[in-house]
């Protein structure tokens, strides 16, 4: 399968909401793409669009992620 990615983005370029725990970034259809915490943990860095075809590619590294609850 073939991604066909947006763009590449830089996590700090991002917006953390800690309350769902998923970073999020605007998208050109007006909506938003959104990776989940847990997904950039596991080395996912493909957020998606939930309205369109659009994906990025987050620029990211583990270590920088914050911690999970249970480590604070």
């Amino acid at each position: 399968m073939a991604e066909n990615i947006y763009d590449e983005i830089e996590i700090e370029d991002m917006t953390y909401d800690a309350t769902r725990e998923i970073y999020h970034y605007p998208c050109p259809c007006g909506d938003r793409f959104e990776i989940a915490i847990a997904d950039l943990r596991d080395n996912e860095d493909i957020a998606v669009c939930p309205s369109c075809s659009l994906m990025i590619r987050v620029i990211f590294e583990v270590d920088s992620l914050p911690k999970p609850e249970e480590d604070k």
